[in-house]
């Protein structure tokens, strides 16, 4: 079992742009010089039928997704001094982006509260070998070893658009008691090169960087901030990434709500890092 993963499902990927263009869906898209318009992506209109099967196929799949000084500061912290400004103010979470160095794709993070004991909430991100019961698109999720204090895991995802996306993380995680129960973190990185080779057919994610900062907020309830930069596995462009990451995380966190309502997280200790298996 595999008992010390901190993976989420987190993944951008490519969508067929020509697909999109005038001659190939009649109707959907025109093919426009001149002065671009609201849903342009260069000479390309997407019209809003289109458009929205486009965001909903990228939200769809999370991007449980910077550069290697991601992880090295990880907090709770939106303030407007570190970049960070308001992207949307949902019902359940409130979701918020900054520009990140040479890339139009923006760094994420999100606050949202989850009516569960942090260790419950922690033990649902630990589950890694259910995630393809849970997680939307997950096809594999693998322990390839334990690496010191972390360990090193593999994840495949299968959108139903697009062709596979893959990546292998390695996951380092820690805790703290504090007035209010304990507290947990876990952060992860690429490590591709720990993992399996690239597989024909399946699209290698090459930066997929993230964590979790899960804060008890009485005995039952978790103050949990989610944070994520990740490439999006070819060519995607960025207003569409981005607008897609939204949806993702909100997702995300309706997944994690109704995931952590199953008794054994719960029933979990926290001493225990995962749940027995069902």
């Amino acid at each position: 079992m595999f008992r010390d993963s901190s993976f989420v499902i987190v993944s951008s990927f490519v969508i067929r742009i020509s697909a999109l263009k005038l001659g190939v869906i009649p109707g959907r898209a025109t093919h426009l010089a001149g002065k671009k318009k609201r849903g342009q992506v260069g000479g390309t209109v997407y019209h809003r039928p289109v458009l929205c099967r486009v965001l909903s196929g990228l939200g769809s799949i999370l991007l449980v997704s910077g550069s290697n000084t991601f992880a090295a500061d990880f907090s709770s912290s939106v303030s407007p001094k570190e970049g960070w400004k308001l992207a949307t103010d949902a019902k359940d979470v409130i979701i918020y982006s900054r520009p990140h160095a040479d890339s139009n794709l923006k760094e994420f993070k999100a606050i949202g509260f989850i009516d569960a004991p942090s260790y419950a909430v922690h033990a649902v991100i630990d589950d890694f070998e259910n995630y393809p019961k849970f997680m939307p698109y997950t096809l594999e999720c693998r322990l390839i070893k334990h690496e010191g204090d972390a360990v090193i895991g593999y994840q495949r995802l299968s959108p139903k658009i697009v062709e596979d996306r893959d990546y292998t993380l390695r996951v380092s995680k820690k805790s703290w008691p504090g007035a209010k129960g304990l507290t947990y973190l876990s952060q992860w990185q690429t490590a591709n090169e720990l993992g399996p080779p690239e597989q024909k057919g399946v699209v290698r994610l090459k930066v997929c960087n993230g964590g979790w900062l899960l804060e008890p907020d009485g005995p039952a309830k978790t103050r949990a901030t989610y944070s994520i930069y990740s490439d999006t596995g070819g060519f995607v462009p960025a207003f569409i990434a981005n607008h897609a990451s939204l949806t993702a995380i909100k997702k995300l966190y309706a997944a994690i709500r109704k995931q952590v309502k199953e008794p054994k997280y719960a029933a979990t200790s926290p001493a225990s890092p995962a749940p027995a298996k069902p």
